[in-house]
């Protein structure tokens, strides 16, 4: 964590003590646009503060700085989508739900019509917004839509599918508890693949 950061959305989600939450040092100040897109996201993120887990010794998933792993998954609409594109056209928001632990998660249900809200921001800013819905594969699409029922999503969010948790595990972010699914997390993933959030 950069403890020199002095963007109040940062130290606001500094101070949460999340365990879920990614998170380190801005954009240069000569990219305003990442100046936006990372107050966008620590504004929204502190939603998912409120999901429940408890904070563990070691923040669980990748740091800022690492490299992001590389990901295929499949949107609702069927479209197969990758990191390594995705970035080529802009920063990208990876947003890590809960997905279906028995239950439509209202925290996650918040943050996504939280992340809707903010569209123009994040277009502003010429990122995608991905959104990773894990869970087992039995119906896990049939969950998801019900996730995304009655919304209608700008051209650059999409809600990706993450069956029998593979993208989760790979990217050690798997919540191993009865009845849990994944710890929410938020990322922003820069061109180089390179975690800056």
């Amino acid at each position: 964590v950069n403890r020199k950061t002095r963007d109040p959305s940062v130290a606001a989600l500094r101070e949460s003590g999340s365990p879920h939450l990614t998170f380190g040092s801005i954009m240069p100040t000569q990219f305003p646009q990442f100046r936006v897109l990372i107050a966008a996201v620590a504004t929204i993120s502190l939603i998912a503060v409120l999901v429940g887990a408890k904070p563990s010794a070691q923040t669980p998933g990748p740091k800022v700085g690492d490299t992001a792993k590389d990901f295929e998954l499949q949107s609702l609409s069927g479209v197969k989508t990758t990191l390594k594109e995705a970035v080529k056209t802009g920063p990208v928001v990876l947003v890590v739900l809960r997905g279906y632990p028995g239950y439509q998660c209202p925290l996650c249900t918040k943050q996504f019509g939280s992340f809707l809200s903010k569209a123009d921001a994040f277009k502003e800013a010429k990122a995608t917004v991905l959104f990773v819905y894990p869970g087992p594969a039995d119906n896990l699409k049939a969950h998801a839509e019900e996730f995304a029922k009655g919304k209608t999503l700008p051209a650059h969010y999409v809600v990706l599918l993450d069956p029998d948790f593979t993208f989760t595990k790979a990217y050690d972010l798997r919540w191993e508890q009865k009845d849990e699914t994944a710890y929410p997390s938020t990322f922003v993933i820069d061109g180089k693949q390179k975690i800056t959030f």
